[in-house]
């Protein structure tokens, strides 16, 4: 069977461009089906079956592969790095793909660019159908064509593509993977070795099983406890294999600080450790990233009432709310605006404190606005449901709004979720309350 290797990331990936947040392995299902549908059988770099570092079967399918489709979307490194390989060592046969938002380079403008469009991070089934019709069109024309599409041999046709002097072992794409990711496979001995017997299978990992393990593990069914340990250390498996990859340490990052190990504070250290060498959280304009640096920091504070983790807390959300108007980072900003005018009172700062009440309070207006606003992929999902449920009963909360709390509220314990993030919630919903308080009887005793 022919084979089509996808360049691509996967997981949920950022377009620095514009901010927002596309999940490639809804992208990578309708390649995927496009390319069976034309005969093929997929594979992308994550489940590629291997014992060593994943560059060797990687440039084996870069050569070997009889199409490759390179899917650009975000503005991947590594994927426009993979693509520069294949069309160096292939005259034809290779298709890149993007979605909608992408804005083309300089340098690939006069590449052609099959477009797809996400509907917030998925895709909606009348554009799936769409793109897979098209795009396996698109493939059977390609084999069946003789044109050079790659610009090296376009512009150089008298250069001849590389051969290799041995075939090497065949890379297969991951069998169906039991729970834990682990998949058996036998493994030919050698020729000329002399042993007729294969060897003895052993077990092969790929980073997407692994993956998905440790998301299984902070995300569990209903009714099931978080493993946050456990996700730690397979997210640090996978963090090796894919270095920079944002999603992967992002998640290492939520499993690191969740899993309070040694200690609530040393967990929360590790984690800001590891933004800091492969997130960039200072100049970063990447929402998610900025919403765990708020969110880590938040949690400093917590332990620690050390102003600047207060301040880095401030400065994070605000940065992720400016960027993308998203409501979880707004409802985590009017949150920190409310505890600093607090610390501002305590400080004999009447003006600041006043300004940071205020702002929170139309924060919340705005991040109610955001939160209510339709969403296809969000509203199918219980557990994405749940938190835009849980920002508008904690901005009808913030606001003094009894009716709209109690409407969320109803609607927010009736989901279906994790048992932590309704504690999550609820605890939240203390803390602010709690604040307020606070607030209200500083302002009693004439300190506003």
């Amino acid at each position: 069977m022919k084979t089509c290797f996808v360049i691509q990331g996967f997981g949920k990936k950022t377009d620095y461009t514009d901010g927002r947040v596309l999940d490639l392995d809804a992208s990578y299902a309708i390649i995927k089906e496009a390319v069976e549908a034309a005969g093929l059988k997929s594979v992308r770099a994550d489940e590629i079956q291997h014992s060593t570092v994943i560059d060797v079967p990687m440039y084996e399918m870069l050569l070997q592969a009889d199409v490759v489709i390179a899917d650009l979307s975000t503005y991947n490194v590594n994927a426009a790095y993979e693509l520069g390989v294949r069309y160096a060592l292939r005259p034809r046969t290779t298709i890149v793909v993007a979605e909608e938002g992408f804005k083309n380079p300089f340098d690939v403008g006069h590449i052609a660019i099959r477009r797809y469009k996400h509907l917030g991070e998925d895709i909606g089934a009348r554009e799936a159908a769409r793109f897979k019709a098209e795009l396996k069109t698109a493939i059977e024309e390609i084999l069946a064509s003789n044109r050079s599409d790659s610009p090296v041999y376009t512009f150089l046709p008298q250069l001849m593509p590389p051969q290799m002097a041995v075939t090497p072992a065949a890379v297969v794409p991951a069998a169906p993977l039991a729970r834990g990711g682990v998949v058996n496979i036998a493994v030919a001995s050698p020729p000329g070795l002399g042993n007729d017997q294969p060897a003895a299978a052993e077990p092969l990992v790929t980073p997407k099983a692994m993956l998905e393990d440790a998301l299984a593990k902070i995300n569990p069914p209903a009714g099931e406890a978080s493993d946050f340990a456990g996700a730690r250390a397979l997210l640090q498996k996978v963090s090796e294999l894919r270095p920079n990859d944002p999603f992967v340490t992002q998640q290492l990052v939520v499993a690191t600080y969740k899993s309070k190990q040694p200690d609530a504070e040393s967990a929360l250290l590790d984690a800001r450790n590891i933004m800091e060498k492969s997130l960039d959280p200072a100049s970063t304009n990447d929402p998610e990233t900025l919403g765990l640096w708020g969110a880590i920091h938040k949690r400093l504070w917590e332990l620690s009432s050390r102003q600047d983790d207060l301040n880095a807390a401030v400065d994070g959300y605000e940065r992720g709310f400016s960027l993308r108007r998203d409501w979880y980072n707004g409802i985590n900003y009017a949150f920190l605006l409310d505890l600093r005018s607090v610390e501002w009172l305590k400080a004999g700062n009447k003006d600041d404190a006043i300004a940071d009440s205020v702002l929170a309070r139309r924060v919340r207006s705005e991040v109610g606005r955001l939160a209510l606003a339709p969403a296809e992929d969000r509203d199918a999902d219980p557990k994405k449901r749940f938190w835009a449920v849980a920002t508008l009963w904690e901005a009808a909360l913030g606001r003094g709004d009894a009716a709209e709390m109690t409407r969320w509220g109803a609607e927010a314990e009736a989901l279906v979720v994790p048992q932590w993030m309704q504690e999550t919630r609820l605890e939240q919903g203390r803390k602010l309350v709690e604040l307020q308080k606070m607030f209200a009887a500083r302002s009693a005793a004439g300190e506003t």
